[in-house]
C-alpha cells in the first residue's frame, strides 16, 4: 500500500446478488476496507448505528423500502457520501428530489467503467468533506477560545476593576509569560475570578 493512500469504508445496500457480484471487483482494489453488504434498509440503518462509513451505495428499490429516505438521512448532518442507483424511468424525479440533499443519483443499468469513475468521484467528494469538517472544527475551537477570553475579560473587569483594554493586555501578557494559550489563561482566570 502506498504511503498516504486513503482507505474508505463502504456500505453496499443491495438485495441483488448479480449487482453485488458486479461490484465486488470494484471494491477489491485495497483502497476500500471494510466493505459491508446488506440487503435491506433496516439492516443498513442498524449497521450505521455502530459504524460510520465513508461511502454508501444503494441499489434501489430494496425489499423493505425504496431507499430514498435512507440516502437523504445519510447525507444529512454527515460527511458520508451516498450514491443511489435508480431505474431510468424515475431518474429525473429522484435526481431533482435528492440532489439538493447531496445524494448522488445514477440511472441503471450502468456500465462498470462508469460506476468505477463514480466511485472515484465519491472518494474525491469524501476527501473534500473531510477538509471542510476539519476547517469547521478549527473555527469552532477558535470561537470557543474567543468566548472564553471574553468571559475572562469581563471577570477581570468586574473583579479587578480593569478596563477592557487592560484586561485584554493582561490576558496576552499572562499567556506569554506562562507559555500558555489564551484559552488556558482564560480558563485559569475564570477559575480564580469567575
Amino acid at each position: 500500500m502506498t504511503q498516504g493512500m486513503c482507505v474508505y469504508s463502504v456500505l453496499i445496500v443491495s438485495a441483488s446478488d448479480k449487482f453485488n457480484s458486479a461490484l465486488s471487483p470494484l471494491f477489491s482494489r485495497g483502497k476500500f476496507e471494510p466493505v459491508v453488504t446488506v440487503d435491506t434498509v433496516a439492516k443498513a440503518r442498524r449497521r450505521m448505528v455502530d459504524e460510520v462509513y465513508d461511502l454508501v451505495v444503494i441499489n434501489a428499490p430494496l425489499p423493505d423500502d425504496f431507499g430514498r429516505k435512507l440516502a437523504v438521512d445519510i447525507c444529512s448532518g454527515s460527511d458520508t457520501v451516498a450514491l443511489i442507483l435508480v431505474k431510468n424511468d424515475i431518474y429525473e424525479e429522484l435526481s431533482a428530489a435528492l440532489s439538493p440533499h447531496g445524494v448522488l443519483v445514477v440511472k441503471k443499468p450502468i456500465e462498470f467503467a462508469s460506476l468505477s469513475q463514480l466511485v472515484d468521484v465519491m472518494c474525491s467528494v469524501r476527501e473534500r468533506l473531510k477538509g471542510i469538517k476539519k476547517k469547521t472544527m478549527t473555527l469552532e475551537e477558535k470561537m470557543e477560545e474567543i468566548r472564553l477570553v471574553n468571559r475572562a475579560k469581563w471577570a477581570l473587569i468586574n473583579a479587578c476593576h480593569m478596563t477592557e483594554d487592560d484586561a485584554h493586555r493582561y490576558i496576552q501578557k499572562q499567556s506569554m509569560d506562562l507559555c500558555l494559550s489564551k484559552k488556558e489563561t482564560a480558563e485559569n482566570i475564570l477559575r480564580t475570578y469567575g
